[in-house]
């Protein structure tokens, strides 16, 4: 008797996120003795319709997906869904029929960010993001705005600074918000990743993080804690999420979906208050320093 398959499709494997998430599915699946079959795509739309391709000759029971940011046709997924094999997202909000996705709420994150930030006493504060034409990207800095809105804190448009997420774009990032007359005296950074390496170059310039320029990321990156300040930082729960894609496929799998089952699962994702915010020595109950 052959072990059931599931099939994974991610767009990378050297992301904390992914890897995250890859083990609270591994853990699931694996209890109820399922296989996994990991498939990546390397962020290419075309790799990942040859990953759905190479996995829809297999004898999997179901699907789960992250796919790349730059998919736009889903049909490759059709291929499973017209089989009646269940498909899974995470990640990105992508929509197709007869699926489930695993998401956070990018809206509420980007309010949680602004909000602590304006809590903490700042009044010019900017945001450098990644790919806003990007769903996720785009709610999260839409619930960034509410926040500085909700507060009575002006925007303007130099405050937005878009760019990549890796090291050279922490640095780009850092010479920008020097550039700015005045300096902001909050950041919210959309990657932990150029959020450490921002404040590493701030301070090499002269800037106090956080008593001149609070700082905010996302992701929750094992390096969150090791940078100097260490990085407050939005917590992007990829081991629940996991465990909630695994949990949500195993339904379908079986059959035994509720009638009112949500098409779209929304896990919570906090605050995780360190050092780089902190400029007043009292904190809100609703926030927690690990």
């Amino acid at each position: 008797m052959s072990i059931p398959a599931v099939g994974i499709i991610v767009p990378r494997m050297n992301d904390h996120y992914i890897t995250s998430t890859l083990q609270g599915i591994g853990q699931v699946l694996g209890s109820r003795g399922y296989e996994v079959m990991i498939t990546h795509s390397q962020g290419s739309s075309g790799q990942e319709a040859a990953a759905a391709r190479l996995l829809a000759g297999q004898d999997v029971r179901g699907i789960i997906a992250c796919p790349s940011a730059e998919t736009r046709d889903m049909g490759h997924f059709k291929a499973f869904t017209r089989r009646g094999v269940p498909v899974v997202f995470f990640g990105h909000v992508k929509k197709l029929e007869e699926t489930t996705s695993v998401v956070i709420d990018h809206r509420r994150c980007g309010f949680m960010a602004a909000e602590h930030l304006v809590r903490q006493g700042c009044r010019r504060i900017a945001i450098v993001a990644s790919g806003l034409w990007q769903e996720g990207n785009a709610q999260r800095y839409d619930g960034f705005l509410h926040g500085l809105r909700s507060y009575d804190v002006p925007f303007s448009d130099e405050l937005l600074i878009v760019g990549e997420t890796d090291e050279g774009s922490g640095a780009d990032a850092a010479a920008r918000l020097l550039c700015l007359e005045p300096e902001p005296d909050g950041v919210f950074i959309t990657s932990d990743l150029v959020a450490a390496v921002c404040i590493h170059v701030l301070e090499e310039a002269g800037v106090r993080v956080p008593a001149d320029m609070a700082i905010v990321g996302f992701n929750n990156e094992p390096a969150a804690r090791l940078t100097t300040p260490s990085l407050t930082t939005i917590e992007y729960p990829g081991l629940e999420i996991g465990k909630v894609a695994a949990e949500r496929l195993l339904e379908r799998i079986s059959g035994c979906v509720p009638d009112a089952a949500p098409r779209t699962v929304v896990v919570p994702a906090g605050l995780i208050v360190r050092h780089s915010s902190l400029r007043k020595n009292s904190l809100e109950k609703i926030y927690s320093i690990d």
